[in-house]
């Protein structure tokens, strides 16, 4: 199976009262960064067969707005595993659930996103340390007893790669 990693977007200042946080929607720069994350991960020709989602409105919306951008069309599944104050026991209940699937997409929060994703790919005995920013995702190919990280991108280096993808389809123009 492939995971990808995908840590909601920028969504503004935290806020204290956590039911109104958990209604905290993006911001204009976290929709921004959903459009060239989606586009770069398309021009990556990443595929997914199902893209699950922490409930929290900034994680939704991160993944319906990168899943338009791969020209997802099944349904967003919203799961409580990926809220932020879900245990990497309720993450791999949620790996076995969704199991039967070769591709899937998990949105959702720090610290336990990261927390996920470096228990993920290292021994029982050690933690990796992996540090997701808001709008970067990781991509790991799970086996039975193992994992191997394949790439992690920055919203920094996605825009780059989208940008010179977009530059390099453009037609030359000549000079004579």
């Amino acid at each position: 199976m492939i995971i990808h990693f995908l840590r909601h977007a920028s969504a503004g200042e935290h806020l204290a009262n956590p039911k109104k946080d958990e209604k905290r929607a993006l911001d204009k720069p976290g929709i921004e960064q959903c459009g060239y994350v989606g586009r770069a991960l398309n021009a990556l020709d990443v595929h997914v067969d199902v893209i699950i989602s922490s409930p929290l409105k900034r994680a939704a919306q991160t993944a319906s707005l990168v899943g338009n951008e791969l020209s997802y069309e099944g349904k967003l599944f919203l799961e409580d595993a990926l809220r932020p104050s879900a245990s990497f026991a309720d993450f791999r209940q949620l790996l076995n659930k969704y199991g039967k699937y070769d591709s899937i997409m998990c949105v959702g929060h720090n610290p336990n996103l990261s927390e996920f994703l470096g228990r993920s790919i290292s021994d029982a005995d050690c933690e990796a340390s992996v540090d997701l920013k808001k709008g970067a995702v990781a991509r790991v190919e799970m086996g039975r007893n193992s994992a191997v990280l394949q790439w992690i991108l920055t919203p920094k280096i996605l825009r780059e790669l989208y940008a010179a993808a977009a530059e390099s389809s453009r037609p030359k123009t000549s000079r004579k």
